[in-house]
């Protein structure tokens, strides 16, 4: 039996594509970012392991990993940017040094994470002083706080659920993140609100919390998902992401 060969043309045109490392553990953020970038761009993902409790330890451990799991995304793709996506991961290797191993990985120029998107988007929105909510037990949440305050971002109001295991922080419930983050704003002394890690459902609460709370509202998917289509030069899509999102 013969089979027949077909000839073929190839496209040269694609649309923007993205590459994220996301923590094996992770459940919120590729549906985040599906729905926060644009139909414009394409989100190509990879797995990162990560521990089943945040901790300095685990946290520390995923620099191991990192240039692995981001040597997993296709190899044929032209990526624009690329994101390592973990708030307390970022802040534990340190977003320089997450930022070189992407480099000499992927040889992409392009790369962010968490922290750098808040930043990013404290400095486009003239934001220093930030009340920060976070899931993580106090010596995760401690380095946040050090790493930000040496960006010149203090976070003078700050609460915790001091959770450590990462199945545990995805099933926290939308009311008590509307309760714990109306509550901090309420302390004042602020100029926004962050709701911190990827993996924390927060994306829906945005918009209903700046209305409550008057301030702008960051969440870690919502500044990744900026800060990542700002670098790629592609646009969000459009959607209830808050004062940041109008930029």
């Amino acid at each position: 039996m013969s089979t027949r060969a077909f000839p073929h043309t190839l496209n040269p045109a694609r649309p923007p594509q993205l590459g994220v490392v996301v923590l094996q553990a992770d459940e919120t953020l590729e549906p985040d970012l599906r729905r926060l970038i644009g139909a414009e761009a394409e989100v190509l993902v990879t797995r990162i392991p990560s521990g089943t409790e945040v901790t300095p330890d685990t946290l520390a451990a995923m620099e191991a990993h990192l240039a692995g799991a981001a040597a997993l995304l296709p190899a044929g793709a032209r990526f624009s940017a690329l994101a390592y996506a973990c708030t307390s991961g970022a802040a534990q290797i340190g977003p320089e040094g997450v930022a070189d191993i992407l480099r000499d990985t992927t040889g992409v120029a392009r790369v962010t994470d968490p922290v750098t998107a808040l930043v990013a988007a404290a400095g486009a929105l003239g934001l220093s002083r930030i009340g920060l909510l976070s899931p993580y037990v106090s010596e995760v949440s401690d380095r946040i706080r050090t790493v930000l305050a040496g960006h010149g971002i203090a976070t003078p109001v700050f609460g915790s659920f001091d959770v450590a295991e990462e199945a545990r922080v995805v099933r926290i419930a939308p009311r008590s993140i509307r309760e714990a983050a109306v509550a901090l704003a309420a302390e004042g002394g602020i100029d926004a609100l962050f709701l911190s890690c990827t993996n924390l459902r927060t994306l829906d609460l945005i918009e209903e919390l700046e209305r409550t709370t008057g301030l702008p509202v960051l969440s870690s998917n919502l500044v990744l998902a900026w800060h990542l289509s700002r670098i790629a030069e592609t646009p969000l899509a459009p959607g209830p992401w808050g004062r940041l999102a109008a930029l």
